[in-house]
């Protein structure tokens, strides 16, 4: 199990999605205002906007909220000004870690980034440290269960994927950033239901972990993305399933 594209896995096997909800939707918000803010209101013509709202769907959140989050991001409401940053910094076992992060006070989102870091055996690094380790993709992911599996790899082919990995109950499919629209159009047309699709960050190779340095590493997980201002967060370690399974 490796990295940021099973981190969603082990929220939903931890239980810890519908719990933080509420933290969810503080961020899609964020990103929807930040998005609309630097690319206007128009999701046709803005694709951070439109995987904004994609997600926000996904998560179920109002048509409402949404509507606001965007005219807080184009002025028409009153709304709190967010500055982009990103983070570095090594984990538990020499991970990399690279953190996307939305906050209206850096001073003060730097040092708890760098307090929980800390707190969990890693340390915030230097700006460039790890972040030549990540290549930037598209991700879609499907429940194996939920569909039928040689039609994703016909759909995937057929629309330029770039790869496709399989888990035990996952597929994912990886793809260049040009040719991500297309191939998620492709299985929006098709009627394949993903549970991800997403720009992402992917590992170049991993870390493998065990004994301590994997409770370690999913703490500093759960803790930096429990931080309101962290937005993404992608790491480079891997634990082997069974390790997981016996977590669970």
């Amino acid at each position: 199990m490796s990295g940021h594209s099973k981190w969603h896995s082990i929220k939903h096997k931890k239980g810890a999605v519908d719990a933080k909800r509420g933290k969810v939707f503080t961020k899609l918000i964020k990103e929807i205002t930040v998005a609309t803010r630097l690319g206007g209101k128009d999701p046709d013509l803005n694709p951070r906007l439109r995987l904004a709202i994609a997600g926000a769907k996904a998560e179920n959140m109002p048509k409402d909220n949404i509507e606001r989050a965007i005219k807080k991001g184009t002025g028409e409401l009153e709304g709190t000004t967010y500055e982009e940053f990103t983070y570095e910094g090594y984990g538990p076992g020499g991970v990399a870690v690279l953190l996307d992060v939305l906050t209206d006070n850096k001073n003060r989102a730097v040092a708890e980034v760098r307090h929980i870091f800390e707190r969990a055996g890693g340390n915030l690094g230097e700006a460039g440290c790890v972040a030549w380790m990540f290549e930037q993709k598209g991700l879609i992911a499907f429940k194996k269960d939920q569909v039928d599996e040689n039609r994703i790899y016909e759909l995937a082919l057929e629309a330029g994927a770039d790869d496709i990995q399989e888990e035990d109950e996952e597929i994912e499919v990886i793809t260049a950033i040009s040719s991500f629209e297309r191939v998620k159009a492709s299985f929006d047309t098709g009627g394949l239901p993903y549970t991800l699709a997403e720009l992402t960050m992917i590992p170049k190779s991993t870390v493998k972990l065990d004994g301590k340095y994997v409770q370690q590493m999913l703490t500093l997980m759960e803790a930096l993305e429990d931080n309101d201002d962290v937005n993404h967060v992608y790491a480079n370690f891997d634990i082997p399933d069974e390790v997981m399974e016996s977590l669970s």
